[in-house]
């Protein structure tokens, strides 16, 4: 009949939420762990948010629902001393809906705030492209015997990513118009 056929056998996965620091070009607060749930994006916004408790951030991400989450919204408000009434998940108020939601995080005159990029506009977010760089240099082609390897594997190319390759993106695109 011919050739053998490959196996493949998936022991796994692991989600990776990460923040690109535009300025450096490192990764800071990454959090690798079994799932993406808001419960788990939360808790990234809070590591991060912990390596500098009384900063400004500003996030960028896409509109996933979990970046517009309740628990979110209640987080930022409650780390951000707003201690007004913010209403029931889709009753009322700041947590009726995703769009309300969404409005009361891109807040401007919260210290931390998420900005969403249009949908379909991935490429405006630059950490899309280091996920590129990480997945050309770490995980295409590569083959991993445990979870636990893969987790550890990306948390080493990070930390050997900031140290020696890490700099600000250059955008060159020059804004060339279409032509009919």
């Amino acid at each position: 009949m011919g050739r053998g056929s490959f196996i493949y056998i998936r022991h796994g996965t692991q989600c990776l939420i990460a923040n690109f620091e535009v300025a450096t070009g490192q990764i800071v607060a990454p959090t690798v762990g079994p799932t993406r749930t808001e419960e788990d994006f939360v808790a990234h916004v809070a590591q991060t948010i912990a390596t500098d408790p009384a900063g400004t951030w500003i996030f960028l991400t896409d509109n996933l629902n979990t970046h517009q989450s309740a628990s979110l919204v209640c987080w930022v408000a409650a780390h951000c001393g707003l201690d007004g009434d913010l209403g029931v998940k889709g009753e009322s108020g700041v947590l009726q809906s995703m769009a309300t939601r969404a409005a009361f995080l891109s807040e401007a005159s919260h210290r931390i705030r998420i900005v969403y990029t249009p949908k379909h506009s991935s490429w405006l977010n630059q950490v899309e492209i280091w996920f590129g760089i990480l997945v050309r240099r770490l995980l295409r082609r590569s083959g991993f015997s445990s979870v636990e390897e893969l987790r550890q594997r990306i948390l080493d190319f990070i930390a050997y990513y900031n140290r020696t390759i890490a700099k600000a993106f250059k955008w060159t695109y020059t804004g060339r118009p279409l032509t009919a």
